[in-house]
């Protein structure tokens, strides 16, 4: 990732993890503080006097008191802004902790061992750091670019079907806002792809005032449905569905031709992944939640899909919305959370390659 000063190199492939030590003599940091969501043997050694910290993935605890707690367990540590932080976990953890790293003492160092695909492909490059509130998804947040990111595909090879589903949301998405290629090649080359496409567009646009808007493809319906449903549909499951809406609103407004539309589908479905709505999710609701999404600066706006791309699009009338939302296919909950374990396996047949 190219920031300047700032730069930072995203390692990608089987035993990443063991660059840690290399990576913390690098910041010449005396002290590092690890907060670990997976078991202590997982955890490579720092090279450093070290404080492993317990962490929880999962939406419960991606709030400011888990932040807090953090921060405490760092004074009580001794850490100074000199020394380092390190998450290994999934995207939350990853969320948490690039928070908890940005705040404490107006910003220390933060190396990501991201052990899930989401995190992998998405939560752990690109410095954004947010927690939850009550009234919405991802709030609360700061920008704090990491220090280094070690995607170890090994992890990914522990990781039950759905857990890998989740993560094939992202790189669906990555279909329409350029990368239109994924599907099928080796799971290590889709990270890379996913990570060299997010590279370019933060590089310019670290924060989220132009380009930087497309990677949210998906996420406005996305993280309504998460909220809606208690965080029973997974983030990746959510944009994938999100995705699938973004294609039929766009249209519904005119802005791509019905097999474009049809070609939003197909590239969720072929992922194993969930397109319909939950039955009992009032579309209301749903547009209630649309509204308090972060990039809703003026009315209702969505990343669409168009004649020159997916751009980010707002003033999106409510009755457009409500319309798209009444045509998509509709699911029991239970079923959309059930993994097809045939197709997110012959997707992620070569974790580890």
């Amino acid at each position: 990732m190219r920031f300047g000063d700032r730069s930072y190199e995203v390692l990608i492939g089987p035993g990443a993890r063991s660059a840690l030590p290399e990576v913390i003599a690098g910041l010449g940091a005396r002290r590092v503080a690890v907060v670990s969501a997976r078991p202590a043997e997982w955890v490579p050694d720092t090279g450093a006097e070290t404080l492993l910290l317990p962490a929880r993935d999962g939406e419960p605890d991606k709030n400011l008191a888990t932040v807090e707690a953090l921060c405490a367990a760092f004074v009580r540590f001794g850490l100074t802004r000199t020394d380092a932080v390190v998450s290994v976990g999934g995207g939350t953890t990853t969320d948490v902790v690039g928070l908890a790293a940005a705040l404490y003492h107006r910003g220390v160092p933060v190396v990501h061992l991201p052990t899930s695909l989401l995190a992998q492909v998405d939560a752990s490059v690109g410095g954004k750091t947010a927690v939850n509130l009550p009234e919405g998804k991802n709030l609360v947040g700061a920008y704090w670019q990491p220090a280094a990111v070690l995607c170890d595909t090994d992890y990914l090879t522990t990781l039950p079907p759905r857990e890998l589903r989740n993560g094939l949301g992202e790189i669906a998405r990555c279909h329409f806002i350029g990368a239109p290629d994924l599907h099928g090649l080796p799971l290590a080359e889709q990270i890379a792809v996913s990570v060299t496409l997010k590279a370019g567009i933060v590089s310019a646009d670290e924060r989220d005032t132009g380009q930087r808007h497309l990677l949210n493809y998906g996420h406005t319906l996305g993280h309504a449905l998460e909220a809606a449903t208690g965080f029973a549909l997974r983030h990746g499951e959510g944009v994938a569905i999100g995705t699938v809406f973004a294609g039929l609103l766009a249209g519904t407004l005119g802005r791509v031709p019905p097999d474009r539309v049809r070609e939003h589908r197909q590239v969720v479905a072929s992922y194993g992944l969930p397109t319909a709505l939950p039955d009992g999710v009032e579309p209301d609701a749903l547009i209630a939640l649309m509204r308090r999404d972060k990039k809703a600066v003026s009315g209702l706006t969505f990343v669409l899909d168009g004649p020159a791309g997916a751009e980010l699009v707002a003033d999106v009338p409510e009755a457009a919305v409500a319309e798209t939302l009444a045509r998509m296919e509709r699911a029991p909950l239970d079923r959309l959370l059930t993994t097809d374990e045939q197709a997110v396996t012959a997707e992620t047949r070569v974790a580890a390659t």
